[in-house]
């Protein structure tokens, strides 16, 4: 890719990868910029509550929690003002109450995608659990890195408001600002990427894969030598697109669709070993993480709060405001058995694109990791905002 481009190549960048790649020098004004530029990623539509199916089936009360803890972070903004302060002073509502209170305060409007086309992709994830060690050994050699300090992030919303949620990273290389390495130039022991990388390492474990799927899920827990528990959470991204290595696995023939699953993979690795790193290096994207505090009830989300499980939903950002009431009309992995029930929108991936995209947080373990893995369901999703909202 040339190394300089216009705003609105730029944009169109963006808009073509639904991921921002590699980071280059704006060098063309604002003016330049049509607000017309970006196409809506995701329509919200004004509905009524009964077009929302299954809404008055649902015990509404787990999800409590998980809507309070989004107030700490929406309390500041007035639009979620007054909504916030009366869900803090309510004492042990139960579901009903909690359901009039929802219909009361705000205005379900369903998700569109920018076709217009109101079904969409609900995937899963979890918070998984690896073995590892403070310091590097026969046993424990893939390190969990920090975010380098060459990395640069540019939030592209702070100069113009059009490209809000969207953001570029690199580093520098004299004067240019240039695209960050690559997972395969980080992995690559002799590579100038890999080399950026050392003093950066937090942990090391024993799993390849399991750490693959780490930076997938993007927060998780290492279980020491001496049983200490590091708890770890993403920090930052490298900026390269995610691309989907059980989906490369089909394209190959190496695995039919439907056992293209998390689960799957990793069967594919045991067997063929020698095959693996040139696979998971087909994946540019790679996540630095953080060690974060261990008694957190929850991984944090992109939101800042912790996740609660079967409750909190990765979205994008550019169709669904985070930290919103979702409601989600799904089924559960590999089933038709409906999974419909209110979510809490807290999170987000690099894989999570579009307006009828979400990632459901099914929490901690292999029974969370078994349904992470299995679930590819077509879902319909409702956003609650606050009354006075307009789209």
């Amino acid at each position: 890719m040339k190394n300089q481009l216009s705003l609105i190549g730029i944009t169109l960048l963006l808009v073509s990868a639904c991921t921002v790649v590699p980071i280059v020098p704006v060098t063309s004004g604002k003016s330049q910029l049509p607000a017309t530029s970006l196409p809506p990623i995701g329509i919200l539509k004004a509905t009524e509550w009964s077009s929302l199916t299954g809404w008055t089936d649902d015990d509404i009360l787990p999800a409590w929690d998980a809507f309070l803890r989004s107030c700490t972070a929406l309390m500041n903004r007035p639009l979620w003002q007054e909504a916030c302060t009366q869900a803090i002073s309510m004492q042990q509502p139960d579901s009903t109450k909690l359901r009039q209170f929802f219909e009361n305060r705000f205005v379900p409007h369903q998700v569109l995608n920018s076709d217009g086309g109101s079904d969409g992709l609900i995937t899963g994830y979890y918070e998984p659990l690896l073995k590892g060690s403070r310091k590097p050994s026969g046993r424990y050699r893939f390190p969990l890195y920090a975010t380098p300090d060459e990395l640069i992030v540019v939030e592209l919303g702070d100069i113009y408001p059009e490209l809000k949620n969207m953001r570029l990273r690199g580093r520098l290389q004299g004067r240019k600002v240039v695209p960050y390495y690559s997972r395969a130039e980080l992995e690559n022991d002799t590579g100038k990427g890999a080399t950026s990388m050392q003093g950066r390492e937090l942990v090391w474990v024993e799993d390849a894969v399991e750490l693959f799927f780490l930076q997938i899920q993007g927060s998780g827990r290492v279980e020491l030598e001496n049983g200490e528990i590091v708890r770890v959470g993403y920090a930052e991204q490298n900026g390269h697109p995610y691309k989907s290595i059980g989906k490369l696995l089909v394209d190959r023939g190496e695995l039919v669709l439907e056992k293209a699953s998390m689960q799957g993979i990793k069967a594919w690795g045991q067997k063929n070993p020698n095959k693996l790193n040139e696979l998971l290096r087909q994946n540019p994207s790679y996540v630095f993480f953080r060690e974060l505090p261990a008694d957190l009830p929850g991984p944090l989300g992109a939101l800042g709060v912790p996740l609660t499980a079967g409750r909190s939903l990765a979205i994008d950002p550019r169709s669904i405001p985070q930290g919103a009431p979702v409601f989600l009309a799904t089924t559960w992995p590999n089933s038709d058995k409906q999974l419909q029930r209110l979510m809490i929108a807290q999170d987000t991936g690099g894989a999570i694109k579009g307006g009828v995209r979400a990632d459901f947080f099914w929490g901690f373990g292999p029974d969370a990791g078994n349904q992470a893995g299995k679930m590819k369901q077509s879902g319909k999703m409702w956003v609650l905002m606050p009354s006075g909202y307009t789209p």
